[in-house]
């Protein structure tokens, strides 16, 4: 049997044991704990790491950017001179890109409110993409669709100069359908397009398109003088409108010349 001192002597040796063993236990639990966080800690490292590489790794996909939207606060820049009083006026809307063209596009339309013909002044920015074709954006402008093949159909002369027409190839209307017409210059960087359905025959749809760009006129160049310095040699040439089917406003012997499909 143990002595009462001997037994006193063992308890707080047990305590002590006890302490040192929960000690332990708490040292190890929170060292577990400690690893733990530090593993989500670098999980969460890794992954904020890999989102920012996410742009580097689509810089190669396609990316939606801005285009154009109605100007509704700019002031037109371009008109027609009316042949008389009673004149329609046409509508007026204006374009912007945020690269910095401007479209300039005057609608006409007849009965049903269907267009009977356009004229745009597109003043290109840097949106511009020399590798699309002009008349991809003339066919659908017609209401022909971006896949439908125009064809030359001569030239006539206006106050800019010699002007292109086309009309649709590979259909029985060609010869009634409405021509489209297109200018480029190249300083300043401008482009006049449009489409005209007036006029029963093809010397009278000439004749139209004629009258429209010999009666454009420019209310305001803003600060492009190059643009004003084109219209005022332009106006040296100008011509009043000619009758229909005069020979004055073909460029004959060029017209006979002109085929093929674009």
């Amino acid at each position: 049997m143990q002595s009462p001192e001997a037994s006193t002597a063992a308890t707080p040796t047990q305590i002590h044991l006890a302490l040192a063993a929960l000690a332990d236990e708490v040292v190890g639990t929170l060292a577990r704990l400690f690893a733990y966080v530090g593993a989500l800690v670098l999980f969460a490292i890794l992954a904020l790491a890999a989102l920012d590489q996410l742009p580097s790794l689509r810089d190669d996909e396609p990316v939606e950017k801005p285009g154009w939207s109605v100007a509704d606060r700019s002031q037109p820049a371009f008109a027609l001179s009316r042949l008389d009083s009673s004149e329609k006026t046409a509508s007026y809307v204006i374009l912007r890109h945020p690269e910095g063209g401007r479209r300039d596009v005057m609608r006409w339309t007849g009965e049903a409110d269907k267009p009977v013909a356009e004229l745009e002044i597109y003043r290109e920015g840097g949106e511009f993409d020399v590798a699309l074709p002009a008349t991809a954006d003339l066919a659908v402008h017609m209401g022909l669709g971006d896949a439908t093949l125009l064809e030359l159909a001569g030239l006539i002369d206006t106050k800019f100069g010699p002007v292109a027409l086309f009309r649709p190839t590979g259909t029985a209307e060609a010869a009634r359908a409405c021509l489209g017409y297109l200018k480029r210059s190249e300083e300043p960087a401008l482009q006049i397009s449009g489409f005209s359905c007036q006029g029963d025959t093809l010397p009278a749809r000439r004749a139209a398109i004629a009258c429209t760009l010999n009666r454009l006129t420019l209310l305001t160049s803003g600060n492009e003088p190059k643009l004003a310095e084109l219209f005022a040699y332009a106006e040296l040439k100008r011509r009043s409108c000619a009758p229909q089917g005069s020979s004055d406003w073909l460029l004959g012997a060029a017209n006979a010349q002109l085929r093929g499909s674009l």
